[in-house]
């Protein structure tokens, strides 16, 4: 089962990737915030697993991670107050589930021979989960530290929540569009905005030259034989 879904790892990765971020544009915030969202996060996780299937020891800690998730959302589905008791430890899961599997991607990119749909594929998964990376940060630092980031408010007549605006506002600082809206006013809270936005010019420059240079010579040694 596991070999014949290994090829399509990358798809499968990016389709929960774009669930996650834009499944709020079909279902009611609420209802994604509180229910969907978590499910998506799973088959996430589940797509992860597969990412890293060729590396036993890592799969092994990403399946351990897996059914301790779902472990997880089964009690909180039972019981609120359990999944608000275990949420930074869900978050710090979280984090570092994402920034494994950033690497593994990246790793997995930077070794291929031939750029191919699954290079591009994992190129995109691993831009996108740069910026889930950098929304577990900035969610961990407004949690630890309220208040990190102003221009988090709630808009008359439109249902939205911390939790979307600073998901909103990572990706914007990974892109560095940065439209002012919302600002980190706390050292750490602008440290890390720091980080995220050097971390995107880095993934775009490095991964990208790397990815173009394995093209222009694949395509350069097609057209000598």
């Amino acid at each position: 089962m596991i070999d014949r879904l290994y090829p399509y790892r990358f798809e499968l990765f990016l389709f929960t990737q774009l669930s996650i971020l834009f499944g709020s544009l079909i279902i009611p915030v609420e209802w994604f915030e509180n229910w969907v969202m978590p499910v998506f996060l799973l088959c996430n996780i589940a797509s992860g697993v597969l990412l890293v299937a060729k590396r036993r020891t890592l799969s092994r800690f990403m399946f351990s991670f897996l059914v301790i998730s779902v472990v997880m959302f089964s009690m909180g589905f039972i019981n609120s107050e359990i999944e608000h008791r275990f949420s930074y430890i869900k978050l710090g899961s979280y984090f570092i589930f994402f920034a494994i599997v950033t690497i593994e991607i990246i790793k997995q990119v930077w070794k291929a021979k031939i750029v191919g749909k699954n290079v591009i594929l994992g190129v995109i998964s691993g831009y996108i989960s740069l910026g889930l990376l950098a929304f577990f940060l900035c969610l961990s630092i407004e949690i630890i530290t309220p208040n990190s980031f102003s221009g988090i408010v709630s808009i008359p007549g439109v249902n939205t929540d911390t939790t979307e605006q600073l998901m909103y506002y990572s990706y914007v600082t990974l892109m560095t569009i940065g439209y002012g809206d919302i600002l980190p006013i706390t050292p750490i809270a602008q440290k890390a905005s720091v980080f995220i936005g050097l971390i995107g010019q880095f993934y775009l420059v490095i991964i990208t030259a790397v990815v173009v240079g394995k093209y222009i010579q694949h395509s350069n040694y097609n057209i000598k034989d």
